[in-house]
């Protein structure tokens, strides 16, 4: 990928004048004038009495103007950072020793600049909203139990690294080693558009830990996204539609077991969606965590009959095996991941699965419809 500091800094002054885009190409390229419109009218419209009378309608719109505040900072932040750095260009020319106040410049720029990009990308709706991300090993025992449980870990550790906030709403371990089923909530700016782009099957390739000859084996395991549905949008579940169980959340063990029905599975009849959830002692939190989960499968259902792709949901899932990958990751007989839909690929097997998934994540974006 080139970076966009190549772009906007060549290699003579000539050429950074002509390349470097000046303030107002900027706020065109992130589209400052119509974010800048639409926080005026989200002010007029909170600024109308009546617009505090409907809770819901005032939640969504503070969210939403929150939003738009962070988005037009930062966007007028890398029209600021050019313009300094334009200046400390014109400084070293003049023969001043600012190169490395401009090294520093460049740096920080070149990231905001990145991050800033990849913003421009969130176009959906959706995606500025939390996400709950479930994992499901395929057909393969423990191989691909404990690549589900790799995965999991891998997500978590790229949501620490973006700053997010993660909650394990359930999680059931397998026979020996590994995760038959794991469901993460994750919170911050920007979640489900990001993790909306790791929907899918991540396929694995490597010599199996579980195997006493050390032959190599390929392990599948399914990821699914969906958007954190809040008050602002109306789901309407018919309790009759519902199936509601109760059992005993699997803990440590000795004084960590817990006695108590406290864990809930929900089953959606008419869609045959299952959730659970066994993160809470309470069996009402557990309750409240699963219907939150079943509000964002069902509402992410209704979008994708809504684009008319799919009937259901549960289509888009296909087989967990060969053919339905949208990601390999090769541990042997050589190393490389490499992403299907955009052909990112790399070497650093390790950065990607300590949680690096910047680039296969923009690369995506750039190709979404």
């Amino acid at each position: 990928m080139i970076s966009p500091l190549k772009r906007i800094f060549p290699n003579s002054r000539k050429e950074a004048e002509q390349c470097l885009p000046n303030s107002r190409n900027c706020e065109v390229f992130f589209d400052l004038g119509q974010k800048s419109k639409e926080l005026e009218a989200l002010n007029k419209e909170l600024s109308e009495p009546d617009s505090w009378n409907d809770q819901q309608k005032t939640f969504s719109l503070q969210k939403k103007k929150k939003q738009l505040e962070r988005d037009i900072r930062a966007r007028s932040l890398v029209i600021e950072m050019k313009e300094e750095l334009e200046v400390l260009l014109e400084l070293v020319e003049e023969g001043e020793n600012v190169q490395e106040d401009l090294k520093q410049a460049i740096s920080s720029f070149e990231d905001k600049l990145e991050q800033t990009e990849l913003q421009a990308l969130f176009t959906d709706s959706d995606d500025s909203r939390n996400a709950i991300l479930t994992i499901h090993p395929g057909a393969g025992g423990t191989e691909s139990q404990d690549w589900a449980q790799m995965l999991l870990r891998m997500y978590i550790r790229y949501a620490e690294r973006k700053g997010y906030k993660t909650e394990l709403l359930d999680s059931q371990p397998g026979e020996e080693a590994g995760l038959k089923s794991a469901t993460l909530r994750i919170e911050g700016d920007y979640v489900y558009g990001n993790l909306s782009q790791e929907s899918g099957v991540h396929r694995l390739v490597r010599i199996s830990p579980f195997d006493a000859n050390k032959r190599r084996h390929t392990s599948f395991a399914a990821v699914f996204t969906y958007p954190e549905i809040e008050d602002d949008i109306e789901i309407e579940i018919n309790p009759e539609d519902l199936r509601i169980d109760t059992y005993r959340a699997s803990g440590r063990g000795g004084q960590h077991v817990n006695v108590t029905d406290s864990a809930v599975r929900i089953t959606h009849l008419p869609t045959k969606i299952v959730v659970q959830c066994q993160n809470e002692r309470s069996q009402h939190k557990n309750k409240a965590s699963a219907m939150k989960v079943l509000k964002s499968r069902l509402y992410e259902l209704e979008k994708k009959r809504k684009r008319k792709k799919l009937e259901k949901l549960e289509d888009t899932k296909g087989e967990i095996a060969w053919g339905n990958q949208i990601r390999s990751y090769v541990l042997h007989p050589y190393r490389m991941i490499k992403d299907l839909r955009t052909n990112v690929e790399t070497g650093n097997v390790d950065k990607v699965l300590d949680g690096d998934l910047d680039e296969f994540i923009k690369a995506s974006l750039l190709q979404r419809d």
